[in-house]
């Protein structure tokens, strides 16, 4: 596919919109307004823009564990992610997810998980749940490189492989898994070259260049929509921050950060759309203000929100009882 001069600003802007909120969450992290853990996706914004302007509004996206900018990517709620984060009621789920768990029905989003290739395995399903509703929606499941080595990933590709399932999956190759860099920890020379064992297309990309993100996803979203089975894409990007935030990073040197930063996802955009003649200065300083005011105007929503009331601990529960009739 090829994106219009429109949503060129809009994936402009919604490349900013994660950069900027993952940004304010690590300030407010480090002042011990978000409790936990998080997971931040800095220099990673591509894959989530890339991924989701190639999809539809009623399309599914399951996510990672670092997936904040995927959410935000597939038309989330600010206020409601941001709410989640702090662990209020009026989060995306009701303060009950945090940072690993989020999830929105309401725009596709399934949830992120916190078990590496958990949605790959949840895919098929989704996709079986397609055909069965005979929709030409899509379920596109994005995991880490690390993933790619566990057994799900496998399971979950091979099944869909067999369903022909009107499934994408993404792997978003930040180079680590965890601290255990891919080059000593992935055979095969690409997560991409995995595809060809399960008969289905495989693709690597730069995955700090949108453009490209969305061409190829692009393509094996239409294939999926046509009923001809899954594809895997690999996206190889770069992550600016450690794995988890606090992270002292003893494990890699500086200068591949330094490279993720001279490549810069959002900047390469900007310059596109410069070369283009799509925006100027004055524009950007307008849409990056408006990110802003979008984001000051989530952080004042989740102080202001309560927290859970106690009793909500046992809302929103499944129990199964094998012995009753």
């Amino acid at each position: 596919m090829t994106p219009g001069p429109d949503q060129l600003l809009e994936m402009y802007a919604a490349m900013l919109r994660v950069r900027l909120f993952e940004e304010r969450a690590r300030e407010l992290y480090a002042g011990g307004r978000i409790p936990g853990f998080i997971h931040l996706s800095v220099g990673q914004e591509a894959v989530a823009v890339g991924v989701c302007a190639a999809l539809r509004r009623d399309d599914y996206l399951l996510s990672t564990h670092r997936g904040h900018g995927h959410l935000i990517a597939k038309g989330g709620s600010l206020r409601a992610l941001m709410a989640e984060l702090y662990g209020k009621a009026s989060g995306c789920c009701k303060g009950k997810g945090g940072s690993m768990h989020i999830a929105d029905a309401s725009v596709g989003y399934l949830g992120a998980n916190g078990v590496l290739a958990a949605g790959c395995v949840l895919a098929p399903g989704v996709g079986l749940s397609i055909q069965m509703r005979k929709t030409d929606q899509v379920v596109v499941a994005i995991f880490g490189d690390g993933a790619a080595n566990r057994g799900p990933f496998h399971e979950g590709v091979n099944l869909a492989a067999l369903w022909r399932a009107p499934a994408v999956f993404v792997c978003e190759n930040n180079r680590w898994a965890s601290t255990t860099a891919q080059a000593v920890s992935t055979a095969g020379g690409s997560i991409a070259q995995r595809a060809a064992g399960y008969g289905i297309p495989g693709v690597t990309v730069d995955g700090n260049e949108v453009l490209a993100v969305v061409e190829a996803v692009g393509e094996a979203v239409a294939r999926a929509r046509r009923g001809e089975g899954p594809s895997l894409v690999e996206a190889q990007t770069i992550r600016w921050l450690g794995h988890y935030e606090g992270d002292p990073q003893l494990y890699r040197g500086k200068d591949e950060v330094a490279e993720g930063r001279g490549r810069d996802p959002v900047g390469r955009l900007r310059q596109v759309l410069e070369e283009r003649n799509l925006l100027d200065a004055a524009h950007a300083a307008r849409i990056e203000a408006a990110v802003k005011g979008e984001i000051d105007d989530a952080v004042a929503f989740a102080e202001a929100s309560p927290l859970p009331d106690a009793r909500a601990a046992f809302e929103d529960l499944f129990a199964f009882y094998p012995w009753r009739d």
